[in-house]
């Protein structure tokens, strides 16, 4: 866990809590006032998660459109497969309801580049020029809006890069599941750090 100030507060708070709690033990006091004056505590610390998450009690449910595959070069399962990552990653990282729109949180978008070209150029031993390595570069364009607190509003365009060997084209790539999951994972971390982790 990465120990930011939100982190710490949210640390403080627990502490706090745990010490009123205890100081009350030897003494006779009903459990109701124990019980309510903790409930109290802790929703003054409601908007601050131990997950790293900063999501404001207020907010419930999420809705995340489909990513439109805008690339040129972008396989026909893109848009799915990428949406379906993204929706998944949300799921099983926030406490939030998926709502198929209109969510407390709403993300939308498009992927505007899935590009493979040469990323580094060796001479043969008959000197022509041969790429010594491949990568594979995707963009996407992430709109984000909170319902509930309209300064964390974005729009964004993401990147993530990855190499591969000279001896992989991009249609054995394209196959790779596991490939490609890593490199959307890299985007959809960036825009859950900044909806909802506020990185």
């Amino acid at each position: 866990m990465t120990w930011n100030k939100r982190n710490i507060f949210a640390t403080s708070c627990w502490l706090f809590a745990v010490s009123f709690l205890s100081s009350f033990r030897r003494k006779a006091v009903s459990q109701q006032l124990i019980a309510t004056s903790f409930l109290v505590l802790l929703s003054g610390c409601g908007i601050y998660s131990f997950s790293g998450t900063n999501i404001n009690p207020a907010v419930k449910t999420i809705s995340i459109a489909t990513f439109a595959n805008n690339a040129n070069n972008g396989p026909s399962f893109l848009s799915a497969r990428f949406t379906e990552d993204f929706k998944d990653y949300f799921q099983r990282n926030t406490n939030l309801k998926l709502v198929p729109r209109d969510g407390d949180l709403q993300f939308e978008g498009q992927i505007i580049a899935y590009d493979f070209a040469p990323a580094a150029i060796q001479q043969t031993a008959t000197g022509q020029d041969q790429a010594g390595a491949n990568q594979l570069t995707i963009q996407v364009r992430v709109k984000f809006t909170n319902t509930k607190d309209p300064k964390q509003d974005f729009e964004q365009t993401l990147q993530t890069t990855r190499p591969f060997p000279a001896t992989r084209d991009i249609t054995s790539i394209n196959n790779d599941p596991t490939a490609l999951r890593e490199l959307f994972r890299n985007i959809i971390t960036d825009a859950f750090n900044k909806s909802v982790a506020n990185w």
